[in-house]
């Protein structure tokens, strides 16, 4: 008899939904969605859209933020904005490939950084502001917060870390800032922490401690040199048998002489891509870089290594050649791969610092490295943290969601699925075949565990239209991050089968690095793209008629 395949679902920034216990994942009815929405205090102006789209705008000297902060105090009534140069603080300038300049700003009280509020003036190549856009909090105008903390930021990571059960063996240094956050009808002086760790319930945790009283106010969790180094080529085989040529470098060991490490110095101002074992043992401090003693990676435990190794060369390729982009934040920062993560891991992530991939258990899913398109979503949001760093909750997380599965179908091309390389053969028997599709997103098959937790009545689990958005708690899914992402993913199919992917690569890198901000919805979304298709296409172009038909079609006005 056919055994069946069920599904892990998942809590994490990872490529599915996350490997926790199905009993704290899933809601029970929309009685459960509702009695915790009910709960909420919602204040409309805490999070107010800003768009403004100028015809014949007032001609600047020059394209600086000064300028910038001018026009805005200017057209306080155009914008909304009031006391620019009191409540605006600069966070970023960039010119683009188009002489366009795009100031970006951080809404602040007392200087302290407002959470999610930005709002980016752009400045086309005659020095005129074309358009304004971004969210800003009109609470914090006619409301006083006081921002002066009576707990310590050393007090409120040990309350972080202890609010999320983080091991001592932390990935990286935890971070803390001092920022105004908006929630549940309140502005609160807090700090947001970054708590970071791995082992078997891996973390990339954001905990906002109340700056006065030490209280935990919201949380969520974000999962997304030896000497003598000489690059050299090697090969390798794939997870599928394909045959794989490899940058790898020869390195000296103490205590072992000459071997062969996947790490590849061969790129021009790239720190390097690195591919680690994390060797199935459920800890971090065992993991080291992966070597062998030849330069052929070959054997059957290779195969998840040389495929996460070669994936990350293509993706890195994918963002220089065709964006410009030099590596996930433009710098050159090391892209690091592990593999071999947890015990029958069904998952992969990017934990903010690093992609990690499971083996797969075998019979849902394979090794997760074998996918070209899940390296591409795990590396995509590296880049969106890095660019407008979408909160990973609700409809911002959903675009997080979507984007990173945007650029996964661009980077591997071959289809508009996701996930079909790491479909175990027990799965594709079961008609489990990939995790999503762009191009009909109501066509995936699902367990029904999942089926049950997010499609009641007949709703499908993955919706291709805004009448079937799953209004969700955060607690199942971060509010629906992967499940409502399918909605703007079949936009882009759409508008990618009418333009061709590499017109809908640079028109949604544009959107995502120049026009979205922390707290962008969907609405937002489409403004940013249609005027990222404007800008480089122009008003009247094809490309922006396809891109305006995309998001109508999907019910995104």
């Amino acid at each position: 008899m056919k055994k069946k395949v069920i599904a892990p679902v998942v809590l994490s920034s990872a490529l599915l939904f996350g490997a926790v216990p199905m009993s704290s994942v899933f809601a029970n009815s929309d009685s459960t969605v509702s009695s915790v929405q009910a709960q909420k205090v919602w204040n409309e102006k805490a999070n107010v859209p800003v768009f403004v789209k100028e015809k014949h705008a007032a001609k600047f000297s020059a394209s600086t933020s000064s300028n910038a902060l001018n026009y805005l105090k200017q057209n306080e009534k155009k914008t909304g904005l009031k006391n620019a140069d009191k409540n605006l603080k600069v966070k970023e300038v960039l010119k683009d490939e188009l002489g366009m300049t795009h100031v970006r700003f951080n809404q602040s009280v007392n200087g302290v950084p407002v959470e999610g509020s930005e709002v980016v003036v752009h400045f086309n190549g005659e020095n005129e502001v074309q358009s304004v856009n971004g969210r800003v909090n009109q609470t914090l105008v006619d409301e006083s917060v006081n921002t002066s903390p009576s707990v310590t930021a050393e007090e409120a990571l040990e309350i972080a870390k202890k609010s999320v059960n983080a091991p001592d063996e932390l990935t990286y240094e935890p971070t803390s800032e001092l920022v105004v956050l908006p929630f549940e009808g309140e502005n609160h002086t807090a700090y947001k922490t970054n708590v970071n760790f791995m082992g078997d319930a891996p973390g990339n945790w954001y905990v906002f401690v109340d700056a006065n009283n030490g209280k935990v106010i919201d949380k969520y969790n974000a999962i997304m040199h030896a000497d003598e180094i000489k690059t050299q080529k090697g090969v390798g085989l794939g997870v599928h048998g394909a045959h794989r040529e490899l940058h790898i470098s020869k390195v000296k060991q103490p205590n072992s002489g000459t071997q062969f490490a996947l790490a590849d110095y061969s790129h021009e101002n790239l720190e390097g891509i690195f591919t680690f074992d994390s060797k199935n043992d459920g800890t971090t401090s065992n993991d080291t870089l992966y070597t062998g003693n030849s330069a052929s990676f070959k054997s059957d435990y290779d195969r998840a290594a040389v495929d996460a190794h070669y994936n990350s060369e293509k993706v890195y390729d994918y963002y220089l050649n065709e964006h410009g982009r030099n590596s996930l934040d433009d710098e050159g920062m090391a892209i690091v791969s592990y593999v071999h993560y947890g015990q029958n891991y069904n998952n992969a992530f990017w934990n903010g610092a690093w992609m990690t991939y499971g083996d797969g258990d075998g019979e849902f899913m394979t090794s997760l490295s074998a996918g070209l398109d899940v390296a591409a979503h795990e590396m995509t949001h590296g880049v969106i943290s890095k660019t407008a760093n979408l909160v990973y909750r609700g409809q911002p997380g959903a675009l997080n969601e979507s984007i990173a599965d945007i650029f996964g179908a661009l980077v591997d091309d071959s289809d508009w699925e996701i996930g079909e390389d790491i479909m175990a053969p027990a799965a594709k028997e079961d008609g489990l075949t990939r995790l999503r599709s762009m191009s009909d997103p109501n066509s995936v098959k699902v367990t029904n565990e999942q089926r049950a937790a997010y499609a009641t009545d007949e709703r499908k689990v993955y919706p291709d239209h805004m009448d079937e958005f799953y209004n969700m708690p955060n607690s199942v899914d971060n509010g629906g991050v992967h499940i409502n992402s399918s909605i703007t993913n079949h936009a882009a199919y759409l508008i990618g089968k009418e333009i061709g992917r590499e017109a809908l690569g640079k028109i949604f890198y544009r959107a995502l690095t120049v026009y979205l901000t922390p707290t962008s919805n969907f609405s937002d979304a489409r403004v940013a793209v249609v005027q990222s298709a404007t800008d480089l296409y122009g008003e009247d172009s094809a490309e922006t008629a396809a891109v305006n038909a995309g998001f109508d079609a999907v019910g995104i006005y």
